[in-house]
């Protein structure tokens, strides 16, 4: 039984981590890699689009290298490559809490009156950044803006979106998680380096499930192969009834 620490998302699914808490980066080294060497060279760019289709990790992707922005303040002396978070870890740990005083992480928001999650994320949601980024950094190292996803911004919330990404203060880095970038406004994607992920294959796929717990002994690479790349798709398939229901 999974042990939540974050919390609660529009998208959550029971005992299956969510993106901030996730320690496991699978099928993604190279455009990890490439992350990695752009900010050791001081060229990270202030502002990320990671492109490509629900639940293959994008989330997680971004989680992991603003983990790695925190672990390493000083670009010349970090490492080419990712360092696996450790979850015992302060800077994890906080990420995890959604409590890291350098890190904010925007998606749908919860209206407690409704008791429910809002279905795209609002212009005040935006609007927390300009508060964010009015505050001195804690330790004088980077801070990280996390979009998820970007398709759900109102019309209202993406020209606020927009302001902020044509000013960035120095060591800041907007990373927008986009399923379906061409939604989004031509101005934002311009301001972007876009980074296309890929769907997982399925032997990546069918471990996670196995380290999830998330499939039946002997039906993980079965549901792995019908998932089309997603982990998100996989676990679907395999805990909630969607493998019974694609074969009607």
């Amino acid at each position: 039984m999974l042990e939540r620490t974050a919390p609660e998302r529009f998208d959550t699914l029971p005992d299956i981590p969510e993106p901030s808490e996730n320690p496991i980066l699978v099928g993604h080294q190279r455009v990890a890699d490439m992350l990695a060497g752009a900010y050791q060279a001081g060229k990270l760019h202030h502002g990320l689009l990671f492109a490509g289709p629900p639940g293959i990790g994008k989330a997680t992707l971004a989680f992991h290298l603003a983990n790695h922005l925190f672990s390493h303040p000083q670009a010349e002396s970090a490492p080419a490559r990712f360092s696996a978070p450790d979850p015992k870890g302060q800077a994890f740990r906080l990420i995890a809490q959604d409590a890291h005083p350098s890190l904010l992480h925007l998606t749908r928001p919860f209206v407690e009156r409704d008791k429910k999650f809002k279905t795209v994320i609002t212009v005040d949601e935006i609007r927390r950044i300009q508060r964010f980024l009015s505050l001195t950094p804690h330790d004088g190292g980077y801070r990280v803006v996390i979009v998820d996803p970007a398709d759900d911004l109102n019309v209202s919330a993406a020209n606020a979106l927009l302001k902020s990404l044509e000013e960035p203060p120095p060591r800041t880095v907007f990373i927008l998680i986009a399923h379906s970038p061409g939604r989004l406004l031509p101005t934002i994607r311009s301001r972007c380096q876009i980074v296309r992920l890929q769907p997982l294959d399925a032997p990546d796929l069918a471990g996670l499930l196995r380290e999830f717990g998330a499939a039946e002994a002997g039906s993980d690479e079965e549901i792995a192969a019908r998932a089309q790349g997603s982990v998100r798709n996989a676990i679907l398939l395999s805990q909630f009834g969607g493998a019974e229901i694609a074969d009607v």
